[in-house]
Formats: structure tokens, C-alpha cells, sequence
């Protein structure tokens, strides 16, 4: 095989190289090469952040292992069917032949391929025929995904029983680490002092490594909050606002009637994410956006709402759809504006031009979170940036400020017959496991869902406060330019920021309360207003909201915020906007 085919392989295959890098293998994927040549393993774990180049690096160790007759033949496990057909096309590019098709079928393949795509559900389903077609000839197994592996108990023994014989085997992943602690087949797992069990990659890059190095796109998070109102199957009536310290199960219910096609939420973050998609396309003409819907009825009634918004009908995925693949390619070539999908394009498929999302499901695992995240991250030129749109649900806002941070798979600390404190264990585990209570169960009507902007986060940090849909202050987030390098994100943020809080100290110096409007009315406004910068703040420093209370009432004086007079509220909103412009 021509080695010369696989050093013209695009490091960011299927999309184009990012900036700068078209011409040679990216650093990560030169050092990588490095290791794995060094190691000349059997088992070999390559964690790579989303749109770094992972397919091109193990493409090139498939190159190098035929070329050099350590194999006679590749055989690459996929989540979806999907990839198969995409791994397919990306070996073609290196003259490696793969059959996406024929999975486990008995009818056998053509002699022109040299090994074959599959999903891990296709390997569970022929098991014996994948070990035979293993032990018949020297084989690299490729695991796209490795974690996998481990969604299904079946899965994970048919990879381990198949592949046991394989001369080499590659597993790549983006994310390697599960909600759960199944172990994953042929992964290494190390030994902490505590009893766990921790993944050992031999090699790894970073979401934080490949932004250094300009290989991905820096995210933004555009997070809305707003008031949420809904009768529950009890027939009881609730109403929150999306964002503010709440119970699970409440953030759980508010949430999900954020997400209600039915409600006036989802319109107007459609509407908003449109704006900023337009924004972009100024600077990045081919710029497209997708919204990952939790169901197929959610994913319909979203698309429809883009239609009227956009007046163009969105690209719809639904998983079932045996036409879905084409679909996904066909968006992909277009200048097309948007598709919606349910979780099938959240991992795996790789759409370069993609940049603006909407995270539109309640799935708040963190695995599933950095695989859509992952969709909208690679870069093809310098400074193309990525935006996000969320609600304000706190263990999403979390997952978004640990972006940058690097995990491993952790399997808990084994249980001995003679560890005394087990039941202890078993009863905090019970406790601390989630539950919903009767009337939150079932049926739930959605009465009302309005949004508002709640902020902007970026590297960890909080800008930005309140603002109504289609105002000036949201408007103003939603304009920043599509093309930046990071350092100038978190300025042209800090600008935002100092603009929008100057603009609401011009409004309290002209507008003061109607003499109509009763005193505790008026009370009530100021102190939603104050709990809501309190809340930005305590975002910015990582602290609890009850500090910044605490604080503030330390430095301005009086007594609680319940028992404050008017004046004394004032107070600490200004002094809170200083703390936030200062953060």
C-alpha cells in the first residue's frame, strides 16, 4: 500500500484541516505515531478531544501495520451504522478497501477488501463469525469509541470474545468515561490507593491541548433561564424559574417544560440561536446549526418552528429513518441552515461546517454532553467559534465549565466479604440515588415557559446578565463575531459585560418605581433582581449564593434581605453589579 496516500489524507478527515495543518500530520498525531511505534503493542488507548484527527491517526497505524506485514487485514467497530459507511470512506482516501456492508452476513465479501466496518450490535450478533474471520488472518482491530463497548452487557463480552485472538488492537475514544462503572473490553485500568480503578490511556490530547493548538474551535454557552409554569398529574400547579437553586426532581420538571414544544421557551432560543447563526455566516458562509432533540415528536414540532422562523425547512434526522445517513451527508455538502436530530448526530458524525447548537434534551450524562459538545468543536480555519445554546440547568452549566477538563474512566472500589462498612455504603448510595416523588411522575401539562437571556460562559467564566428576548442586551451577546481567537472572546465579552451594566445603571437613574405600583411589588422586583446578580456572581467565583448574600450584607450594612427597606437593597444591587464588573 502507498504510504504516500495516507500522508495526503487531510489530518482532519472528513472535514478539512484546521489552520495551518493541511499539509502534514498534526503534532499530536506525529507524537501518537511516535508511542505507538515505540510500544509495538497488542492493546493501544488513543484519547483524542473530539474533531483532533483520530480517524487519520489510525489510519495511518493500519497503513504502517500492512505495509509491514504485521497484518493481512483491518477490521474497524463502530456505535452506528452511520460511521461504518463514514470509516469507509475515509480508509478509501489511503487506498484501504473497507465493506461497510455485509457486517456478519454469511455471504461473505469481496476479495478487493482488505477488512470491513461494523457496529459493536453487528459483533454481538456474529460473535463466532468475527472470532473466526480473527483467528483466520493477522488482524488490527480498530474501536471507534471504545467506551462503547460497554453500553450492553452482551456488547461488551461479544468485543472481548470475538477480538481476544486479534494481532493488534487500536481503541480510540473522545471521551473515555462512562456514567457507569462497566469496565470497558481491553482497557487498562490502574489501581488507586483507595481501591478504585482508574482507565490508563497511552496516549492522550485534550480539548485544552488541541485549543492551544488551534485544532479546535473555542465554545461559547449561551445559557437561558426564564419562568416556568405547569400543572402536575396531581393537578397541582408549579411555578420556578429555570436556574434558581431548585430540587432535583423540580429542576428536573422545569426543565423539561422548558423543552415543551408547546410552551414559548423553545421559540424564542430557536429564534436566538437563528440570530446567531446568522451572525456567524457572515464571517463563515457555509455555517450550519443543529439542534439534538429528545424524542422524534420534540424533534418534529423544533423543525417546524424553524420553517416558520427561518423560512426554510430544516434538514430532520430521526434514528429510525432508514434514509438518515444520506440525509446527514447531504447536509453536510449543502449550504443548508439547520437539522434537527434526535441523539444519533451527538456522537461520532462528524459535520465540519457545524457551528451553533441547541442542546434541546433533557440527557444530562456527562459523556453524552462532551459528545454533542464535540459536534460543533472542529476547526477548519483559525479562529471559527463555536456557540451553544443551553438552558441554565446547573448540571449542565457544570459540564460546561469543566470542558477543558481531562477524565478518566473510574470503576468504584471493590466491595471484600470483610469490609465492615458496606451496609453503610449501600444505604448512602440509596440515599443519594435519584428518585421522583408520585406527583412528579406521569403526565405533566405545560402552562407557561418564557425564556431570558440569562448569561454567557466561556473558559469557566460567567459574563453578562438578564436580558429579555430580542433586546438590545441579548443582542449584543448574540453579535459577537464569528471569527476570534480565545483571548479575544474573553475581552469582547468583558466589553459586553461593562456595556450592559452600564446601560442598566442609566435605567435605574431615569426610571423609578410608578407611585401606582405597591410597595411590596416593588420590593418583590428588586429582590428577583438582586438574587439574579447574586447568582452571576456566585457563578463567577464558584461559591454558594448565600455567600455573595452574606457578603453584601457585611459591606452595605442592614439587616436581611427579607426584613431590608428599599433603600438597602439598592444598595447591594449596586454593589453587586460593582463585585460582577469587577469578577
Amino acid at each position: 500500500m502507498p504510504t504516500s496516500a495516507v500522508d495526503h489524507l487531510s489530518p482532519a478527515f472528513p472535514g478539512r484541516a484546521a489552520w495551518g495543518t493541511a499539509a502534514r500530520l498534526r503534532a499530536w498525531q506525529v507524537a501518537a505515531l511516535a508511542r505507538y511505534r515505540e510500544l509495538s503493542p497488542t492493546d493501544f488507548l488513543a484519547v483524542a478531544t473530539p474533531g483532533a484527527g483520530k480517524t487519520t491517526f489510525a489510519l495511518r497505524v493500519a497503513t504502517d501495520l500492512l505495509d509491514a506485514r504485521t497484518i493481512e487485514q483491518v477490521i474497524v467497530v463502530t456505535p452506528t451504522e452511520h460511521l461504518k459507511v463514514q470509516w469507509a470512506d475515509a480508509a478509501s482516501k489511503v487506498g484501504l478497501h473497507l465493506d461497510p456492508g455485509l457486517g456478519g452476513s454469511k455471504r461473505g465479501r469481496s476479495r478487493q477488501f482488505q477488512g470491513q466496518a461494523v457496529t459493536y450490535a453487528g459483533v454481538a450478533a456474529a460473535t463466532f463469525a468475527f472470532e473466526a474471520r480473527t483467528v483466520n488472518a493477522r488482524t488490527l482491530v480498530i474501536f471507534d469509541e471504545i467506551h462503547h463497548a460497554g453500553d450492553a452487557l452482551s456488547w461488551g463480552e461479544a468485543v472481548a470474545q470475538a477480538f481476544a485472538l486479534a494481532t493488534r488492537r487500536l481503541s480510540l475514544t473522545g471521551t473515555p468515561f462512562r456514567s457507569d462503572a462497566t469496565p470497558i473490553p481491553f482497557v487498562t485500568y490502574a489501581e488507586d490507593a483507595d481501591g478504585t480503578r482508574r482507565s490508563v490511556a497511552d496516549y492522550t490530547y485534550g480539548y485544552a491541548e488541541a485549543l492551544a493548538d488551534h485544532v479546535v474551535r473555542p465554545v461559547v454557552f449561551l445559557a437561558y433561564g426564564g419562568g416556568m409554569r405547569w400543572k402536575t398529574r396531581a393537578g397541582d400547579e408549579l411555578a420556578v424559574n429555570l436556574g434558581e437553586p431548585l430540587t432535583k426532581d423540580i429542576t428536573a420538571q422545569a426543565w423539561r417544560t422548558a423543552l415543551d414544544p408547546a410552551g414559548e421557551w423553545m421559540p424564542a432560543v430557536l429564534a436566538a440561536a437563528d440570530k446567531r447563526l446568522e451572525e456567524v455566516r457572515r464571517h463563515i458562509p457555509d455555517a450550519g446549526g443543529l439542534v439534538i432533540a429528545s424524542d422524534q415528536r420534540q424533534a418534529r414540532a423544533y423543525a417546524r418552528a424553524l420553517a416558520t422562523i427561518t423560512g426554510q425547512k430544516p434538514t430532520l434526522v430521526l434514528s429510525d429513518d432508514p434514509g438518515a445517513s444520506r440525509r446527514i451527508d447531504a447536509f453536510a455538502e449543502s449550504l443548508d441552515r439547520w437539522m434537527v436530530a434526535v441523539r444519533m448526530v451527538s456522537e461520532g458524525v462528524d459535520v465540519p461546517r457545524l457551528a451553533v447548537g441547541v442542546y434541546a434534551t433533557a440527557t444530562s450524562t456527562p459523556l453524552f454532553f462532551a459528545q454533542a459538545v464535540g459536534r460543533f468543536v472542529r476547526s477548519r480555519r483559525r479562529g471559527e467559534l463555536a456557540s451553544v445554546f443551553l438552558p441554565t440547568v446547573p448540571i449542565l452549566l457544570a459540564h460546561a465549565g469543566t470542558l477543558e477538563r481531562q477524565r478518566d474512566h473510574v470503576l468504584g472500589r471493590p466491595k471484600h466479604a470483610d469490609d465492615l462498612w458496606e451496609p453503610e455504603e449501600a444505604l448512602l448510595a440509596e440515599a443519594n440515588r435519584t428518585r421522583s416523588t408520585p406527583e412528579f411522575e406521569g403526565e405533566r401539562e405545560t402552562l407557561e415557559a418564557n425564556a431570558v437571556f440569562d448569561h454567557v460562559l466561556f473558559d469557566a467564566r460567567a459574563y453578562g446578565m438578564q436580558a429579555e428576548p430580542s433586546s438590545r442586551d441579548e443582542a449584543d451577546y448574540l453579535g459577537l463575531p464569528g471569527l476570534l481567537e480565545p483571548d479575544q472572546v474573553a475581552t469582547l465579552l468583558a466589553d459586553r459585560q461593562r456595556r450592559q451594566l452600564a446601560r442598566t445603571s442609566r435605567r435605574d437613574r431615569t426610571e423609578k418605581v410608578p407611585e401606582e405600583v405597591s410597595l411590596f411589588r416593588a420590593l418583590e422586583g428588586r429582590r428577583k433582581e438582586l438574587n439574579g446578580i447574586v447568582a452571576q456572581v456566585a457563578r463567577v467565583r464558584g461559591v454558594p449564593h448565600s455567600h455573595i448574600h452574606a457578603g453584601l450584607r457585611r459591606a452595605a450594612g442592614g439587616p436581611s434581605l427579607a426584613q431590608a427597606t428599599t433603600e438597602q437593597v439598592e444598595a447591594r444591587i449596586r454593589l453587586a453589579r460593582e463585585w460582577l464588573a469587577c469578577a
